[in-house]
């Protein structure tokens, strides 16, 4: 067939809804493999839709904005050897329908008003045609911005992942008993390994060595010990992970995305140094796929690098708890009956304790702090 279609990929069922954010290309314009012909939200992750031909792109069946299912048509690609009779067929059907397109534009824009501006336009009677181009209409958009904006208000549609954090967070509020318990850990030995070790990492494997991947081998060895931490409620059954996927949350300026480092206790140090550099790069780049995001069984959240002192992280349904870090901050303390000053960090372990017991919640969190302060056992 000459015709192509252009089809929204696969989505897994844990993906709500799906939103065009943008097309790269317009209708009658070349593309090669692998162009960027959009872009496509999801309630998760923004997605990238590439040319799978050398043509051009014939139609756009789904306009920017507006909702799309997994597997549906979105747009028509037409392979190159038809492309010259098309471009001047395009060019003739351009020139027919130029005023066609502009009086559509410019209702698409009324749509975009305010009732009161709309009800302005019908009483004065202006008319469409009186509307001789888009940017009349645009700066009569622009004034209507400026006069809500002087009035310090300013109203703009949540994203689909600001409304997918929305719905995570009431459902998790909603759907869980949520207790939290908290403890400190000495971060002096992490430090002295941190500061004796990070040039060494650097030349050798082009990394910076961070405090997270402490947090997450030691989650993971106490995950082992406290096997219901790691598993999650199903109806009026429990079900057991036996493996350790540990998602961390990454603010993004799109919001906040938790993308999944996999089979962690099968990972080292510096495995997990890479996995977290990798997901960074990805997260700010727009770039983390489908499979970054899914099947987490534990979430690590890490509000000390905005300075955060203490915080009650919020449970990432369906996971049973969350570990949130902080800021790192010196701090007396007694040791040996004497007051020290040393790197202190406080732990907040939020739990369901609909699945979770108190004692197993101390006791997780106590180990995992036994296994910061004395993190050779984290290699043993």
């Amino acid at each position: 067939m000459d015709n192509i279609n252009i089809i929204v990929p696969e989505l897994p069922e844990s993906i709500n809804n799906a939103i065009i954010i943008q097309w790269y290309k317009k209708p009658g314009e070349k593309v090669k493999i692998d162009d960027i012909l959009l872009e496509l939200e999801t309630d998760k992750v923004v997605l990238e839709i590439p040319s799978t031909i050398d043509g051009f792109l014939e139609k756009i069946l789904v306009k920017t904005g507006e909702k799309v299912k997994s597997q549906q048509i979105i747009g028509i690609l037409k392979k190159e050897k038809f492309l010259k009779n098309q471009e001047n067929n395009n060019k003739n059907i351009t020139k027919l329908n130029n005023t066609v397109i502009n009086q559509k534009k410019i209702l698409n824009k009324l749509n975009d008003f305010s009732p009161s501006l709309r009800r302005n336009i019908k009483k004065n009677n202006l008319l469409l045609d009186k509307i001789n181009n888009l940017n009349n209409l645009e700066n009569i958009k622009k004034n209507e911005e400026k006069i809500l904006k002087n009035n310090d208000t300013e109203k703009k549609e949540m994203s689909p992942i600001r409304k997918y954090i929305s719905k995570k967070l009431m459902d998790s509020k909603n759907n869980t008993v949520m207790l939290t318990t908290f403890n400190e850990v000495n971060m002096k030995k992490i430090v002295k390994i941190k500061n004796n070790y990070k040039n060494f990492i650097l030349e050798n494997y082009n990394i910076k060595l961070g405090f997270t991947s402490f947090h997450v081998k030691a989650v993971t060895q106490a995950l082992q010990s406290f096997k219901k931490i790691n598993a999650f409620i199903d109806g009026e059954n429990i079900i057991y992970n036996n493996f350790y996927n540990i998602n961390i949350a990454i603010a993004t300026e799109r919001g906040l995305v938790a993308p999944v480092i996999y089979n962690t206790n099968k990972l080292s140090l510096i495995d997990i140094e890479k996995k977290i550099k990798k997901l960074i790069l990805k997260s700010n780049k727009n770039k983390l796929s489908i499979k970054d995001l899914v099947s987490g069984t534990f979430t690590i959240t890490n509000g000390g690098v905005f300075g955060s002192l203490m915080s009650t992280p919020i449970i990432n349904p369906p996971q049973s708890a969350i570990l949130g870090m902080h800021v790192i901050k010196e701090r007396p303390i007694v040791l040996n009956n004497k007051i020290c000053i040393m790197p202190m960090m406080y732990l907040a372990l939020s739990y369901d304790h609909r699945l979770i017991d108190g004692k197993d919640a101390i006791g997780f969190l106590m180990l995992v702090k036994t296994l910061l302060e004395d993190p050779i056992k984290l290699f043993l």
